[in-house]
């Protein structure tokens, strides 16, 4: 469950944070995409902006895109002109659904004593074989961030073992150096794996 004070700052910086100066990771997103069956459903968890979420649209895929945020899903609509459920990752209950799940800089925000819990509604919400991307800023303790936002900071050794533990297949996990709203270095780690 994300904690409310990482709420309270999307709530009351939606418009701010979602028509920033943002690309889609189109990198990324293409080799995610590389892995689905033409016109695959895929659901996105924490859509922020809409932006990644337009970019799959424009490839031909079919996508339910989610946020915590309500003020954040309205953002998102006038971008991807669509509703956005507003759904908190823990109360995901699809079963079987998708192809795919895509979670660009949204699970990092989950509690660490929470996370084994949402992994799993994340391969109940895959169809078997189905294909997880997810990133997270590196670190090795829980904190917060300048914005009072909540971060798990994982390694790249506890994800994998987490993730593992969790039966997920082809478990990948790649570090690269990047930024983030804060304008910060940030060391990144993007994750792929399957159902």
């Amino acid at each position: 469950m994300i904690r409310d004070d990482t709420s309270a700052f999307y709530n009351d910086n939606a418009e701010t944070y979602a028509t920033r100066d943002r690309k889609p990771p189109t990198t990324r997103l293409d080799a995610f995409l590389a892995d689905l069956p033409e016109q695959a459903r895929i659901l996105e968890l924490g859509c922020g902006g809409g932006q990644d979420c337009a970019y799959m649209l424009s490839k031909g895929f079919d996508v339910t895109p989610t946020d915590g945020s309500a003020e954040l899903a309205r953002q998102a609509e006038k971008l991807i002109d669509r509703t956005v459920k507003v759904m908190r990752f823990e109360e995901l209950s699809a079963r079987e659904e998708f192809d795919g799940v895509w979670a660009e800089a949204s699970l990092l925000h989950v509690p660490r004593a929470d996370l084994p819990g949402i992994l799993t509604l994340i391969r109940n919400a895959l169809k078997h074989g189905g294909v997880f991307h997810a990133s997270f800023k590196a670190g090795t303790a829980e904190g917060q961030d300048d914005f009072g936002r909540y971060y798990n900071y994982p390694s790249r050794e506890w994800l994998q073992e987490l993730l593992v533990a969790g039966g997920w297949k082809d478990v990948s996990i790649r570090e690269a150096d990047g930024g983030g709203y804060d304008g910060k270095p940030t060391r990144w780690l993007y994750l792929g794996a399957l159902k």
